[in-house]
């Protein structure tokens, strides 16, 4: 089963790692990471996507919560957060290509960030399943360079 966990930390040295070896170390692999401070620069928030058994991730939250410099961490059930990811995807885009991959990214409601001759860079924000049917639409077109942030997710 997948799992979005929130966990608010102290911004400090090696908290991440503790964070993650914690993960690893009980065999989950981390299928997303995300980390960065808060509102509060005291504090980060480090987002983790993982496939896993419930009853042993109830055991590693329990875990995480007891860890220093956790303040909280939290399991979001399906639907109890608002779930984002920020994409960047260069595509090739001759002048023929252009408008057609303009018209895609209008559908998806996607920001062109860069255009040269020969490529354009596309910035999608939304959950994996908008990321997902954006990017089979223009891997035809070709493309040549991709980076995702990670999942971000708040609770509702």
């Amino acid at each position: 089963m997948r799992h979005t966990i929130s966990v608010l930390v102290e911004n400090k040295f090696g908290v991440l790692t503790r964070v993650a070896g914690m993960f690893s170390g009980r065999g989950f692999n981390i299928d997303s990471l995300n980390v960065a401070p808060t509102h509060d620069p005291s504090l980060s928030r480090i987002t983790v996507v993982l496939m896993g058994d419930e009853s042993a991730l109830d055991l590693a939250i329990k875990q995480l919560r007891k860890l220093v410099n956790v303040v909280d961490a939290v399991d979001f059930k399906e639907g109890q957060a608002v779930v984002r990811e920020l994409m960047l995807v260069k595509v090739k885009a001759d002048t023929k290509a252009r408008s057609e991959i303009m018209q895609i990214c209008d559908i998806f409601r996607t920001k062109i960030v860069n255009v040269s001759a020969t490529e354009v860079i596309i910035e999608v924000t939304g959950d994996e399943g908008k990321a997902a049917a954006f990017l089979k639409l223009v891997e035809p077109f070709g493309i040549l360079e991709l980076a995702r942030t990670g999942v971000l997710a708040l609770k509702r």
